[in-house]
């Protein structure tokens, strides 16, 4: 079975944050933080339609202009969400370039700050020169971003000021049985993604799907027929993605609670266990409070990243100790983008 997210660390796990997770089935992607991403080639990057921030520190926000640069000129919109104050970084990074050329760039940004209680939001369209008009606000209930396919959610972390934590999560999974899909003389083609994309939208099993055989034949059969004949549903995918918090009661029970049974919780170790003082001033965890989380949170994989370059030759140390405490699956990632 194929998984629907494809997930990388754009700079494994002693770069600046950034998760890349392609959506294989919808040919787009997500971006988890904006370090760093000029490793990522721009035909990934034109993918990605929606940004999830964790906070404006540089480490985490320096690739906005990259991103930018990117899309600029095309037809397209882009969605930033972000903790309270984003609308206003953006529209400063935006001030600090003069537009007066771009009257006819189709290009617009959507940023939403997501506070405890409301999401509020402004437009920015490039053709304006990125003048700002601010969106009605809405009320957060914890939900983000959801369609058919699959839904964000984020949680409120304490980093000394207010740092997101996101998961996101496939309600069920499809797959075609491509030995019943054989017996039944039934072809492969588009049909296949059309089928898959009615199921995910919930249309009734009534609904007729078109399917077309090489060399012209085309046929119609019900959704619920295809559906019971050649679809197996299973569990959806799901996954976590938590940096920069201090280890205290509150965040962690609130990361517990997002990343619950997730397929991969991506937490940032950024100190060894030796120094927890320091990665408590400097409001980090340390990768065994990282293993204890992912144990906590009954997750199947843990994959740590954002590691202090104090530690520089000390990756084993950071798999050994976040192993012992979660006592389940530990992954460090690579050094950068498709090594």
């Amino acid at each position: 079975m194929k998984p629907t997210f494809q997930m990388q660390l754009v700079n494994g796990p002693w770069g600046d944050p950034a998760l890349y997770v392609r959506i294989r089935w919808a040919r787009r992607a997500l971006l988890f933080d904006l370090g760093s991403i000029t490793p990522l080639p721009s035909g990934d990057l034109l993918r990605v339609g929606e940004v999830f921030v964790s906070h404006t520190h540089l480490d985490h926000f320096v690739g906005f202009d990259h991103l930018l640069r990117t899309v600029l000129g095309r037809d397209r919109l882009l969605s930033v969400f972000g903790p309270p104050g984003i609308i206003g970084n953006v529209e400063g990074k935006l001030q600090g370039y003069t537009w007066n050329l771009v009257q006819g760039y189709p290009l617009s940004l959507e940023v939403f700050e997501v506070d405890l209680d409301a999401i509020r939001g402004a437009r920015f369209a490039c053709a304006e020169a990125f003048r700002r008009h601010d969106l009605a606000p809405r009320a957060f209930t914890g939900e983000l971003w959801g369609e058919p396919g699959f839904r964000v959610r984020a949680a409120h972390l304490d980093h000394q000021i207010p740092c997101l934590a996101f998961a996101v999560e496939e309600p069920f999974h499809i797959n075609i049985n491509k030995e019943r899909l054989a017996e039944l003389h039934l072809p492969v083609g588009p049909w296949l993604s059309e089928l898959k994309a009615q199921i995910r939208g919930g249309v009734a099993d009534e609904t007729r799907i078109a399917v077309q055989w090489p060399g012209g034949r085309g046929e119609t059969f019900a959704l619920g027929e295809l559906k019971t004949a050649l679809v197996d549903i299973t569990p959806g995918q799901k996954l976590a993605y938590v940096t920069d918090a201090i280890y205290s009661p509150g965040n962690v029970e609130r990361i517990v609670a997002l990343a619950k049974a997730a397929d991969v919780l991506y937490c940032e170790a950024a100190y060894l266990e030796r120094d927890e003082p320091l990665a408590a001033e400097r409001c980090h965890l340390t990768a065994r409070q990282a293993g204890l989380i992912a144990r906590e949170a009954g997750v199947r994989r843990l994959t740590l990243f954002h590691f202090s370059p104090r530690y520089q030759g000390e990756t084993e140390a950071f798999y050994r100790e976040a192993r012992e405490a979660f006592g389940g699956w530990v992954t460090v990632p690579k050094g950068h983008w498709n090594s």
